[in-house]
């Protein structure tokens, strides 16, 4: 077993417990530290914390976090087909304009719904 094969892996590891690591120790060592009670209160998706749990809220901000995470994974798909697309060829083509389609007649539903009306 040759161990300078590891040496790659050994430095990643390394830079990435740096780059994570240190920041945080600069930032403890350098920056002030004045707690105060508006810094150290619970706050959660623009809702104060210690209300009544059973009071009326808008659904809507959940619908278009929803929506927005929905169709930014489903545009992920568009770059490694643009980069293949020489190799996938006509049928590469046809099915990606399919996932097109499917693509734009969801977006016009929930545009028709009125999900992305923010009145």
């Amino acid at each position: 077993m040759n161990l300078e094969n590891y040496f790659p892996v050994l430095l990643f590891l390394l830079v990435g417990i740096g780059v994570g690591v240190v920041p945080q120790i600069l930032g403890r060592l350098v920056a002030p530290h004045r707690p105060d009670s508006q810094k150290t209160s619970p706050y959660e998706c623009g809702f104060e914390a210690f209300e009544d749990a059973r009071m009326k809220f808008d659904v809507r901000y959940y619908l278009i976090a929803i929506l927005f995470i929905l169709f930014d994974l489903e545009t992920a798909f568009f770059f490694p087909w643009g980069v293949a697309m020489r190799d996938l060829g006509w049928s590469g083509f046809l099915i990606m304009l399919g996932f097109v389609l499917e693509f734009a007649v969801g977006f016009w539903y929930i545009w028709k719904k009125g999900a992305l009306d923010w009145e």
